[in-house]
């Protein structure tokens, strides 16, 4: 994710609603990929073609059970009213793994997927259920700009707030250089990291950073 300095721009966050899925869907592969060939959902899915993986990630948004994947818990950035980026901010003592599993029966994904993802497993951080997390940042090349990441980041921020939270965590592949910078001048630090041979055979990457601020 490159920083790159741009006009004066009118940026504007607002929850998002069921209009914003495909853009949510893209958002999450892309995310998820961070630059690779293959992410988690190549492997949840059990495919890498990207037609496929986009439609399961649109149904995936909108299941009737809320995993943290789902629209409701994504913010979208517009710059002068158009769609520019997206974060995810959720609550670990909600979207539990039993319910991010569950939205999965629902688009017809069964339990096996943990094989799938053993190497993710490896490396996945422990996050306290006092937590809130930020996940998903992306924002569209043609608007990269320190500042709609600043914003997305913000806003969750206070949502964080205003739930009781005092603390936010988020999580950055080891080698994902640019967006460790991006959340360290956003005021967040490294508090632990997890490795895996496995993770690296699989993704790529040597395995997990996971970085905190506090509020």
């Amino acid at each position: 994710m490159k920083i790159m300095g741009v006009r004066r721009m009118n940026i504007t966050v607002r929850n998002a609603s069921e209009s914003d899925v495909p853009f949510i869907a893209e958002a999450l592969l892309e995310s998820s990929r961070a630059g690779k060939k293959v992410g988690i959902f190549d492997f949840i899915f059990n495919t890498s073609d990207e037609t496929k993986l986009l439609e399961f990630l649109r149904k995936f948004t909108f299941t009737t059970t809320k995993s943290y994947c789902h629209f409701s818990n994504f913010m979208i950035a517009a710059v002068d009213g158009v769609s520019a980026g997206t974060i995810c901010g959720y609550e670990p003592r909600i979207a539990t793994h039993d319910i991010f599993a569950r939205a999965l029966e629902e688009v017809g994904i069964d339990e096996t997927y943990h094989e799938r993802i053993a190497g993710y497993l490896l490396c996945e951080p422990e996050i306290d259920n006092k937590t809130w997390v930020c996940d998903f940042m992306v924002v569209k090349p043609e608007f990269k700009s320190f500042e709609i990441l600043k914003e997305l980041v913000r806003k969750s921020m206070l949502t964080a707030r205003l739930k009781g939270y005092r603390k936010v965590q988020t999580m950055v592949e080891i080698g994902s250089v640019e967006t460790e910078i991006i959340y360290k001048k956003l005021g967040f630090s490294i508090i632990d990291e997890k490795r895996s041979e496995y993770y690296e055979e699989q993704f790529g990457r040597a395995g997990i950073i996971r970085l905190q601020a506090i509020l």
